[in-house]
């Protein structure tokens, strides 16, 4: 009897090799799943559907996974509004553990024997996939065979036509992976130090050229309205920003990050609706909580867009500290007025009735109600009081 195997399958050359090597070399069952995190429209679903089939797989499955992606993961990116070294919104590492997680979940479904990825072994998704396969699927074997075999790109060509196979060989200038929370490019510029990809590079092009002030409204922390339009879940509202937001060409940037394994790398991406949205969110924060929880919400939100970049996402430390970020949003809860222009954005200010920027309690460098000067005289000698003391007994020990 055959060994059943599941693949995570995209229909590119790297899953097109994997299939043909398991089925023709190896006499496995090969089972092909694509998670779709935002990245695909129904007919490219339908179109690596058809092609996964004609490689010769026994069953092939797509799940819709941009829901799932949001409340497990995007929801708490923006409740901490995490941006990876201050620039990058965790577009594709986040994505591929939600992606790793549904393949385990199949795993259990088909009592398969084996799971596979066409990961190489140059980057973070080995590491991530890997790991949360040995978590969530304990004793089932990972197979590998890009990184295995070492495989260089015109080997794995030579090899599919040499079965016949009939797809678009032909490598792409650039390397796009488009989802919900972001579309990452990578190309030769982004191979060294120096270079901006051109504007050709870009998946969106910039078709807008004025200026254009859009509301967007928060319920909890969660995104549910742009231009006072509802949609039926933030995921939904994301999707329309996108559109908004897009054809200004904003969201656009390098990140230089380190990976898991411990070189640097370099790649571009382009994210309009999620910097619009971390941003936004973010302002809305900076007038509704206390000084104290947006501290160790920087502190907190830090550790976690790290941890979740290092494919840690089923520690329990992760559930830990989304609990603690859901219940900061009890009261982030307004309107957010943002100005849209070719490359930039701007938040031009909030409404909300939690709004702690309250003229009844007073006016910063203005006018205030809610103290005298008096107060603030002895409130002033009491807040220093420990490092006045300090500083009179160190001078006191200079002069004994």
């Amino acid at each position: 009897m055959s060994k059943k195997v599941v693949l995570g399958f995209s229909g590119g050359l790297d899953t097109s090799f994997c299939v043909k090597y398991f089925t023709e070399e190896k006499g496995y069952e090969v089972h092909s799943i694509i998670v779709n995190t935002g990245g695909f429209n129904k007919d490219e679903l339908k179109h690596i559907e058809h092609h996964a089939y004609a490689l010769g797989v026994k069953t092939h499955k797509a799940v819709e996974a941009e829901e799932s992606y949001y409340s497990s993961i995007i929801k708490y990116l923006v409740f901490g509004n995490v941006l990876k070294n201050n620039t990058y919104p965790l577009s594709v590492s986040a994505e591929r553990l939600i992606q790793a997680l549904h393949i385990s979940d199949y795993v259990h479904e088909l009592n398969a024997d084996a799971v596979a990825h066409g990961s190489t072994g140059a980057g973070n998704d080995q590491v991530r996939f890997d790991m949360i396969f040995n978590i969530m699927i304990p004793g089932v074997e990972i197979i590998t065979p890009i990184r295995d075999l070492k495989l260089s790109r015109e080997e794995e060509i030579e090899f599919l036509k040499s079965k016949n196979v009939d797809m678009n060989f032909a490598k792409s200038v650039y390397s796009i992976n488009k989802g919900l929370w972001g579309t990452s490019v990578g190309g030769k510029e982004t191979l060294n130090s120096y270079g901006m990809l051109p504007e050709e590079a870009w998946p969106t092009q910039v078709t807008e050229t004025g200026t254009e002030e859009i509301k967007l409204h928060f319920e909890e922390g969660e995104l549910t309205e742009v231009n006072g339009e509802s949609f039926e879940t933030p995921v939904k509202a994301i999707q329309y920003l996108q559109t908004v937001a897009g054809p200004y060409g904003i969201g656009r940037d390098i990140h230089v990050g380190d990976t898991i394994i411990g070189i640097k790398g370099r790649v571009g991406f382009e994210a309009a609706a999620p910097m619009v949205i971390l941003k936004a969110h973010h302002a809305l924060e900076k007038h509704v909580l206390t000084k104290w929880q947006l501290n160790w919400k920087d502190q907190l939100a830090m550790f976690y867009g790290n941890w979740l970049h290092e494919g840690q996402i089923l520690d329990p430390v992760m559930r830990d500290i989304e609990a603690f970020l859901q219940n900061t949003q009890k009261n982030v809860t307004g309107d957010v007025f943002v100005q849209l222009k070719p490359y930039h954005f701007h938040i031009i200010g909030i409404e909300s009735k939690f709004d702690l920027m309250s003229a009844k309690f007073g006016k910063y460098g203005e006018m205030n109600s809610g103290w005298t000067g008096e107060d603030v005289r002895g409130f002033s000698k009491i807040f220093g009081n420990q490092t006045m003391i300090w500083h009179q007994v160190k001078d006191s020990t200079k002069e004994s």
